[in-house]
């Protein structure tokens, strides 16, 4: 049984009383609001830690990205920018290593973290496949794909980010549309380059089903990623955007068909007059389900400072209704964050939560403001 199955058939878990007591909310209307597909609590069967709700009349959650490089790779020092995320409240980490043994370090990062983790499985295929002679992302098959899905789940990912929206048919509208900044999202990009040299339709698309069975068996909550997010802010709400969105409001009323969690990722680069719309798009399309933005940035000129101009974009974002912040760093399109930049990171984002919540009246939010000005 998943959170969402168990709140469909008139449950209350122990994770929804915790997320409940936490949030000064009845349980009663919370398992409601999980049973809608309005909130979910990213939360492994296999893990223990205090769970967390995301989603419609919560607190909004912040997520801090981690993980090594091809050039770089230390388990310390991604023991100690986990550390770093957490102390400085961040709700929620996610392994994004792409270079080392990432088993060790996905396992690593899971035993110490008393937080949420997500991962993004096919960075661990492209590793996978260019430890082949000549291999990239090109190789990729459907089962390998599936069998680094459960791989994360059964080591015990909370919630991972898979491209499913970027489809042929979405692909084909990139290449006939000029885009500014072109396909920044990493897996998007992958994906777009395997469907274009095999003129096969995404697997993970094409098959899944295969995804919300492993997902279904270990409570493991989909995180639809925003393969095609605007990576400039000239690109925001344009074609290609809009059509995955509308393919990700398809399958997320799948997964909670299937009786799977489910939350949608967003931009990326967005105008500030244009957040407040690419937020109620989300929530229109995708029936009210957990929004997820990177950012967003409000400007392209900012590297060195994207974690402020983040934070001014997430706070509209959270005012306007997005559940879960993922937070920006100073280092962002320069460089892999440092336990410095990941703090400043995280504070950016709680800030901007934080406003969020007082604009859009969560329960108890200005209370600490209440406090610090008296």
């Amino acid at each position: 049984m998943t959170q969402l199955t168990a709140a469909r058939a008139g449950t209350v878990t122990a994770e929804m009383e915790a997320v409940a007591r936490a949030e000064g909310r009845d349980p009663g209307w919370l398992a409601a609001e999980i049973a809608a597909g309005r909130v979910v609590i990213p939360f492994n069967r296999a893990r223990t830690f205090t769970p967390v709700g995301i989603g419609n009349g919560l607190t909004t959650k912040v997520n801090a990205n981690i993980g090594t490089s091809p050039l770089r790779s230390c388990m310390e020092e991604e023991l100690e920018k986990l550390k770093a995320a957490v102390e400085a409240g961040a709700d929620a980490v996610m392994d994004l290593s792409t270079g080392g043994d990432l088993e060790a370090i996905r396992r690593e990062v899971i035993k110490h973290s008393p937080v949420m983790v997500g991962t993004v499985p096919i960075y661990q295929v492209s590793a996978e496949c260019a430890e082949k002679e000549g291999g990239n992302i090109l190789q990729m098959t459907a089962d390998q794909f599936f069998n680094v899905v459960e791989k994360h789940a059964v080591s015990g990912v909370d919630f991972i980010t898979v491209h499913c929206g970027v489809t042929r048919s979405v692909v084909d509208l990139v290449d006939t549309n000029a885009r500014v900044g072109g396909v920044v999202s990493r897996g998007g990009a992958m994906l777009a380059a395997w469907i274009r040299e095999h003129g096969e339709e995404n697997p993970l698309y094409a098959q899944f089903d295969r995804l919300l069975e492993i997902c279904l068996e270990h409570d493991m909550t989909l995180s639809l990623g925003d393969g095609l997010r605007p990576g400039a802010i000239a690109d925001a709400g344009d074609g290609p955007q809009v059509a995955e969105l509308v393919v990700l409001g398809e399958l997320a009323r799948r997964s909670r068909d299937a009786g799977v969690q489910v939350m949608i990722e967003g931009p990326g680069h967005v105008p500030l007059n244009k957040v407040a719309a690419q937020v109620q798009m989300e929530k229109d399309l995708c029936d009210g389900a957990p929004f997820y933005v990177l950012g967003p940035l409000t400007t392209d000129i900012s590297p060195g400072y994207d974690h402020i101009s983040s934070a001014i974009g997430g706070a509209v974002a959270a005012m306007a209704g997005a559940d879960f912040l993922c937070y920006v760093t100073p280092a962002e399109h320069l460089r892999l964050p440092d336990a410095s930049d990941v703090r400043e990171g995280v504070i950016g984002a709680r800030i901007a939560a934080h406003s969020g919540d007082i604009a859009k009246g969560i329960p108890g939010a200005d209370q600490r403001d209440l406090a610090m000005s008296k």
